[in-house]
């Protein structure tokens, strides 16, 4: 649908400008008069002009950060709780703001609110900012009035994934540099170390060890097949990308991490924590269960605790109760499903959910910090692997070598 680009005057004879997306400028002048301002002029943007701002986003010019996000929403929770109206808030944060990204998004979604537009509806323009998760709580907040609760939720959300993300980066950043420092290692020694041993080997004429002819016939395979390796290993991440974005792979690979040894426990704590925080936030906010499940599917990082929402989501539409569907859905231990039942007889499910949730993300942190003590023994055992090989295949030639020279 074309954009069309306005100017007028408001009530109160303020200038307005800004954009709205219409079949014609007939149904501009019709939009703009319900929200009560005259337009003075109308002009279509141009086509290359839009297509020029997509290809910006997607290009990522104008991209906001998951910080630049969050602090997005703690103005507006602030905002909406001093009972500021929404579109002079958005002029004054655009005015204020230094970040461009963050200015133009403001701009952007005052022009929307000043041409009729709700606000969730023109949040969902900018997909690459606002997840579906985020724009269908800000529209319940718009039709139950609870955007101040709605925007305090979304704020607490955005922290805690974020939160979850910084740890796992801190713990994974050991392990990492030392997997890395062994690759380095592993290629300077089949490049450059083995080869030079080799030549003094072949010049000595005798039967090498086993372990040694092993790793002359790999550093050769390197040498000579080394653009074939490489492309042989990009092809086959590329393969491997493609395939995690069909459902079925990422399916697959989604169970696969909750049953993987030392950090399925922590992936499914993650996944079970940010699931059960992000049902206790809709149903706090007065969503029903229904509507709350297929939000929550949404936002979940894993297909498959994802699907059993939408089976349970389906179970409860037929009558079934929140706790017999979650006990059909075989995801969730029995401490969860307790919860949920002393939650929906006491009739403070969001409480509990939110509890539920606080108290995996607690059990992650633990876990998180004691990751890296459970895997150096394994990183330390590889290490040591790689270090006898290369004695045995380097060294037991030239030991075999000296014994017959003493002799």
């Amino acid at each position: 649908m074309p954009q069309f680009a306005y100017y007028g005057r408001n009530a109160n004879r303020e200038p307005v400008e800004g954009r709205i997306e219409a079949a014609s400028v007939a149904n501009v002048v019709d939009t703009l008069t319900q929200t009560g301002i005259t337009p003075v002029s109308i002009t279509e943007v141009p086509q290359v002009q839009q297509a020029s701002e997509v290809i910006s986003r997607l290009l990522g010019s104008d991209k906001v950060s998951a910080l630049e996000l969050l602090m997005f929403t703690r103005q507006f929770y602030t905002l909406t709780k001093a009972g500021v109206p929404i579109i002079r808030a958005l002029r004054s944060l655009e005015v204020s703001t230094q970040q461009k990204a963050l200015k133009k998004l403001y701009a952007e979604l005052a022009q929307a609110l000043e041409s009729g537009v709700e606000l969730s509806q023109a949040m969902s323009r900018r997909e690459d900012v606002f997840d579906p998760f985020y724009i269908a709580m800000v529209r319940i907040g718009e039709s139950a009035g609870r955007m101040e609760e709605v925007f305090l939720g979304l704020f607490e959300h955005l922290e805690f994934q974020k939160y979850i993300k910084e740890q796992v980066k801190s713990a994974l950043r050991y392990p990492t540099f030392v997997v890395l420092a062994m690759v380095v290692a592993i290629a300077i020694i089949n490049i450059f170390v083995i080869p030079a041993f080799a030549k003094v080997f072949e010049s000595l004429h005798a039967e090498l060890p086993l372990m040694t002819r092993i790793l002359m016939a790999t550093s050769q395979f390197t040498l000579k097949w080394w653009p074939a390796v490489v492309g042989g290993a990009v092809l086959a991440w590329l393969g491997w990308r493609q395939y995690l974005k069909t459902t079925l792979g990422r399916l697959r690979w989604d169970r696969t991490k909750l049953r993987m040894p030392i950090v399925g426990d922590l992936v499914e704590k993650g996944v079970l924590a940010q699931g059960m925080r992000s049902l206790a936030l809709v149903f706090r906010s007065g969503v029903p269960v229904v509507q709350g499940l297929s939000l929550s599917a949404q936002v979940i990082d894993n297909a498959h605790i994802s699907q059993a929402l939408v089976v349970m989501r389906s179970q409860v539409e037929r009558g079934d109760s929140l706790l017999t569907a979650s006990q059909r859905s075989g995801v969730f231990p029995p401490l969860v499903l307790q919860m949920i039942m002393v939650g929906e007889e006491s009739g403070t499910l969001g409480e509990m959910l939110e509890e539920i949730g606080q108290m995996y993300q607690r059990d992650m942190e633990y876990g998180l910090k004691g990751l890296s003590q459970k895997i150096e023994p394994i990183l330390l055992v590889l290490m040591g692997a790689m270090v006898l090989v290369l004695a045995l295949g380097v060294f037991l030639p030239m030991w075999d070598l000296g014994k017959a020279a003493i002799k």
